[in-house]
């Protein structure tokens, strides 16, 4: 399952940059993190703290999809949670179910 990614429209150095989610993903609680562009291509590596993260998956999927498991891999304990801090992160951003996203998955570099 190789399919043809569109071009990214940011750079990887831009898709974890709060400092909440940085120290989730150094302790190795955020493995994934959803943004309205695509941010990186499957291999790239991101540095966090002088620690290196390489993603995994790249792919696209709609709020409405979310599960608890996806919530979990973003840092949160339910997909509300984790609405509300995205939507606290982005005033006045609908949710919409058939909104999509592009997720993005990494793991700690070897």
């Amino acid at each position: 399952m190789n399919e043809t990614l569109p071009p990214k429209t940011c750079s990887i150095d831009r898709l974890v940059t709060k400092e909440a989610e940085v120290s989730k993903v150094l302790a190795g609680s955020k493995t994934a993190c959803r943004r309205n562009g695509r941010y990186a291509d499957i291999g790239e590596t991101m540095e966090l703290n002088g620690n290196s993260f390489t993603v995994t998956k790249v792919y696209q999927q709609s709020l409405g999809e979310l599960t608890v498991e996806d919530a979990k891999a973003e840092g949160h304990e339910t997909v509300e949670e984790y609405r509300d801090s995205i939507l606290s992160i982005h005033p006045g951003m609908p949710w919409l179910p058939q909104m999509k996203v592009w997720v993005h998955e990494f793991q700690k570099s070897e």
